[in-house]
């Protein structure tokens, strides 16, 4: 999937149903799905790396002007939501609906349905309800190296249980190339209303985040990959429940030197330190140091694998410092020309929600992706992940359980036609476990989703 593919925008229509729907709307629309087989022509799933890491390849690649990405649904901000995530989404149409000058103008719109099971709205306090969820949004192509995306998203709830919400994000992107630099900026601002796992209640969040990067290539061989970020996160109430929750503000950089020892693989070295200001505990510094290997064998098989150390201070505490290996793997094989399988994992450190404490979170998931009769696309996935939270105080007060395991299983049937227009159907089951009861718990989503780009 492409950089493209990742900026597609979800639009979700506000119904007001206050009883629980048959699994009969699911059997329905896989009818309207096979009744627009005639029409339907979905390609699969592009065969592209760099949307499963977070660092760029190795491969110093030619300095071209910025891609023009599509309109894509706003990614979760912190935290596991129990809500389903989006679909995969098609191509970006090759005509924009208005030009301006150098202004291209790309309205984008989604709608999902679905009925969940077991969610938290409060801690200990589970329901059943309907969500109705509209995505309205534009994407601004300025010229070739700017694109701005405005997307907003309405969730209404059946149950009493949850607040609707009215969400929003706003996303600048850019880059450009000069001589053997190539540049890049990115400015985004979120607010989210959503019910999380790690807080078991419906939490608002705003984020603030902004990212500059640089690559020189010095030789055919040999290059240099430069990064700085800010992030700002701000978290609403308090639930006596879990305990008092923290604000942060984090300032890092992690910076790459790559060297391609032949086209198809390449290593690198890399480093960087963050400095963490949470509004509630004693700030943090980290600096880590990683290796990296990029492998690309053939059309079959993609892999990135990255690890390393990371060493956390905790300043004005008398906790000792943290040391804590760290990795990253993402790897795609092309099984059959239809078939594609995935497996990607992760070990991160970083603040916690709660006051006092630090989090150790270890995830791994694997996939299939299968195209089907040449028409539709089905997507299975399943997820572990592990959560560990650390205290930074020697005194960090009441808080959840040491310890959040999650499983969950994802998935979508999902198809193209009229060229610009999506449909899937989806379907998820998670279950978490906790020394805390309250976060003993499982839940089930399904539902359908409908997307169109102008």
């Amino acid at each position: 999937m492409s950089l493209k593919d990742r900026f597609v925008t979800a639009v979700r229509l506000p119904l007001s149903v206050g009883s629980r729907p048959s699994r009969v709307i699911v059997l329905c629309y896989a009818g309207f799905l096979t009744s627009a087989i005639a029409q339907v022509t979905p390609e699969p799933p592009a065969f592209d790396l760099s949307t499963a890491q977070a660092t760029p390849t190795n491969a110093p690649g030619e300095l071209l002007p910025l891609n023009t990405p599509a309109s894509a649904p706003a990614p979760r901000l912190g935290g596991t939501s129990q809500l389903a995530g989006p679909p995969p989404a098609g191509a970006l149409p090759a005509q924009a609906l208005f030009q301006w000058g150098p202004i291209a103008f790309r309205p984008h719109v989604f709608y999902s349905l679905s009925y969940g099971n077991g969610f938290q709205g409060a801690p200990g306090q589970q329901g059943n309800t309907l969500v109705n969820e509209i995505d309205p949004g534009i994407l601004l192509q300025l010229g070739t190296h700017w694109t701005l995306d405005y997307t907003p998203t309405l969730r209404y709830y059946s149950s009493r249980l949850f607040q609707n919400t009215f969400d929003n994000r706003v996303t600048l992107t850019g880059g450009t190339a000069f001589g053997d630099w190539s540049l890049g900026l990115s400015q985004s601002y979120a607010s989210s209303s959503q019910p999380l796992v790690e807080t078991a209640s419906q939490l608002d969040q705003e984020t603030y985040s902004t990212a500059l990067t640089a690559t020189y290539r010095m030789s055919t061989a040999l290059s240099l990959e430069l990064a700085a970020n800010q992030n700002f996160q701000f978290l609403g109430q308090n639930t006596a429940a879990i305990g008092q929750l923290s604000d942060w503000r984090s300032w890092s950089t992690l910076d790459w030197l790559n060297y391609q020892f032949w086209p198809n693989f390449g290593a690198a070295i890399g480093a960087g330190f963050e400095y963490d200001d949470v509004s509630v505990g004693p700030n943090m510094t980290s600096e880590q140091l990683q290796g990296r290997i990029t492998w690309r064998a053939g059309n079959k098989l993609n892999l990135v694998l990255s690890g390393g150390v990371q060493d956390r201070q905790f300043l004005s505490s008398t906790v000792p410092d943290s040391v804590t290996p760290i990795f990253s793997l993402a790897a795609f094989y092309q099984l059959f020309e239809p078939t594609t399988l995935s497996l990607t994992a992760s070990r991160t450190v970083s603040p916690a929600y709660f006051a006092n404490q630090t989090t150790e979170s270890t995830t791994v998931s694997a996939g299939v992706s299968q195209r089907l009769l040449k028409r539709l696309l089905l997507s299975v996935n399943g997820t572990y992940g592990t959560t560990t939270y650390l205290a930074s105080t020697a005194t960090p007060g009441p808080s959840i359980a040491s310890n959040l395991d999650s499983t969950s299983l994802n998935v979508s049937l999902s198809t193209t036609f009229l060229k610009r227009a999506t449909a899937s159907i989806f379907y998820q089951l998670a279950y978490y476990s906790s020394a805390s009861t309250i976060y003993n718990y499982s839940t089930t989503q399904e539902g359908l989703s409908l997307g169109y780009r102008f």
